[in-house]
């Protein structure tokens, strides 16, 4: 079987632009994990930035069937040893992967799925991480149901003119899905572009 080609290969501005100051973060993060399971992989970009610059490491992409070819281009150019191939995960309807990860981490996707989506995620890491893992989300999120900037504002209205089940996340409803997950808030970075990484530890 041939890979996808290269007009295939998916591209993601934003991916180029936030890939460094995610990586600062999950340096030190995920300073003492050996295997992460991205969820929502998308383009596949920041899996082989990241996989590269912190080798000991075994990155696991995941996200819906239709996406897992062009991640598996970016896969393949890199032949990095630890990225194994890319899983099929609908986190509301698919079965999770029985592998105990020590790590998870998603970024830009909470906002994009719809909230029962956004529930099944972290009801989903319960099972799926051991007993001492770190979860890192990256993305825009509200503060007690107030935007953070005017940018997120106008971000947050042209998600729901696209999909009205999507949309920005109060900081403080994630959490509380982190809580039930048992894991509890280790960190909130600010990131450029008026994001935050959220970090959870458990154990």
């Amino acid at each position: 079987m041939h890979a996808p080609a290269a007009r295939d290969k998916p591209f993601s501005p934003s991916c180029e632009r936030n890939r460094e100051p995610i990586l600062a973060v999950l340096r030190e993060a995920f300073a003492a994990r050996r295997r992460v399971l991205e969820i929502g992989s998308g383009s596949g970009q920041h899996a082989v930035h990241f996989a590269a610059a912190m080798p000991r490491l075994e990155w696991q992409c995941s996200d819906v069937a239709g996406n897992l070819a062009g991640i598996s281009v970016w896969l393949d150019e890199a032949g990095l040893q630890n990225t194994p191939a890319p899983i099929a995960l609908d986190v509301a309807r698919d079965p999770w992967p029985r592998t105990c990860f020590d790590a998870a981490f998603t970024a830009n996707s909470l906002h994009i799925m719809d909230w029962a989506s956004v529930q099944a995620l972290f009801a989903g890491l319960a099972g799926a991480l051991d007993a001492e893992a770190t979860v890192v989300a990256y993305g825009p999120f509200n503060r007690n149901g107030k935007y953070t900037s005017d940018s997120n504002r106008e971000f947050d209205a042209w998600l729901k003119a696209r999909d009205p089940r999507s949309g920005i996340r109060d900081a403080e409803a994630v959490d509380a899905l982190a809580r039930e997950a048992g894991l509890s808030l280790a960190g909130d970075i600010a990131m450029p572009a008026n994001n935050h990484c959220l970090i959870w530890q458990r154990g």
